[in-house]
């Protein structure tokens, strides 16, 4: 996803990578016999030494040592952690439907040039690419009725993009592809300042759009924890879309110049595990939960420790999603999408 990956230069016996290992998700797509066999030859992941924040807060107490919560001080209660200073953490900061402002935003507004995502190397700008995938889903399942069977013709009605950023009504190459595959790939976007991930620098020289005020003034009220004495402001962010198969790899976020501000990330959608190590990969990550709404913030020290997100939970059972159905009807392509998905905001003070 653009990060610094955990794997580069990095040997299986750190303890950061075993604990990536340890509760990353193992899929088996074949039936066979031998598959099954080793199916059954890994155990289900261990989740008892994870860490969760929402369960100690209604608890109101935490049976692990050196974690601390405030609940006076500030709009949320916030939680710290002795042996990761800089480290905060505030469950459930976002209702069910500012976050589906925010999920909406990040899948139609966010990803719109001058932003850049991890398909404008390949494709250039893309614009509408959320709205334009939907019409194509809408019409290929409009198209699967047996009313339509006859009608069928080399055109599927769905848009595709080829390698020159060219979009058309029909695959005019072999390596064309739908719009609606692009949505499914969209791993990351940037907001405000934009990013140069070969040269890990922001480069201001590439045309951007302020950060929108909104989400400026959300940041700016959950950055207090971090900086009671001084206003956060928001300068740029990034946006990462994860899939069940989608890992975030260790990586240190060492690319602002004051490390004193935080890093203000959301999570929004589907459960996952967060990992918090150390300023090397050889100490042994916190592992904590991560779900819909909660906030972490990362300034200090904390900005010079390891942290990853390596398995995401899908699964209706695991998956812990708020109550999306109370949203309005037009929201439900988003509340589709979010149901089988994570989201996660990061915004950042770059100066």
């Amino acid at each position: 996803m653009g990060y610094l990956d955990a794997q580069e230069g990095d040997a299986e016996r750190t303890a950061f990578r075993r604990a990536e290992k340890r509760y990353k998700f193992y899929k088996h797509s074949s039936t066979s016999a031998r598959s099954i066999k080793h199916r059954e030859s890994v155990p289900p992941t261990d989740l008892s030494d994870v860490i969760d924040f929402r369960k100690i807060r209604h608890l109101g107490f935490s049976t692990e040592s050196g974690i601390k919560m405030d609940d006076k001080n500030f709009q949320w209660p916030v939680f710290t952690m002795e042996q990761h200073p800089g480290f905060y953490f505030i469950p459930e900061a976002l209702g069910i439907e500012e976050q589906m402002h925010w999920i909406k935003e990040s899948l139609t507004t966010f990803p719109q040039p001058p932003n850049r995502t991890n398909h404008t190397a390949v494709y250039g700008p893309i614009f509408d690419l959320w709205n334009r995938a939907q019409k194509d889903l809408s019409e290929t399942t409009s198209d699967n009725t047996p009313d339509n069977e006859s009608n069928k013709n080399s055109a599927d009605g769905k848009s595709y993009i080829d390698a020159n950023g060219a979009i058309s009504g029909e695959q005019q190459h072999s390596t064309s592809i739908p719009l609606s595959v692009l949505l499914r790939k969209l791993r990351w976007a940037t907001l405000g300042l934009q990013f140069d991930w070969s040269k890990r620098a922001y480069d201001l020289s590439l045309p951007y759009n302020k950060m929108p005020q909104k989400l400026c003034d959300l940041a700016s009220k959950l950055a207090e924890p971090a900086m009671p004495d001084s206003e956060f402001h928001a300068e740029a962010a990034i946006v990462n879309y994860f899939g069940q198969d989608d890992m975030l790899g260790g990586h240190l976020d060492d690319m602002e110049k004051d490390w004193s501000k935080p890093i203000v990330s959301i999570s929004f959608g589907c459960k996952a595990i967060f990992l918090l190590g150390g300023p090397t990969r050889e100490h042994k990550p916190t592992a904590m939960f991560l779900r819909s709404g909660d906030v972490v913030l990362m300034a200090g020290p904390a900005r010079g420790c390891f942290h990853g997100v390596p398995r995401i939970f899908v699964d209706p059972k695991q998956a812990d999603l708020p109550d999306f159905s109370t949203c309005d009807p037009s929201c439900k392509t988003f509340i589709d999408y979010i149901n089988r998905s994570r989201i996660n905001l990061n915004i950042r003070q770059v100066f």
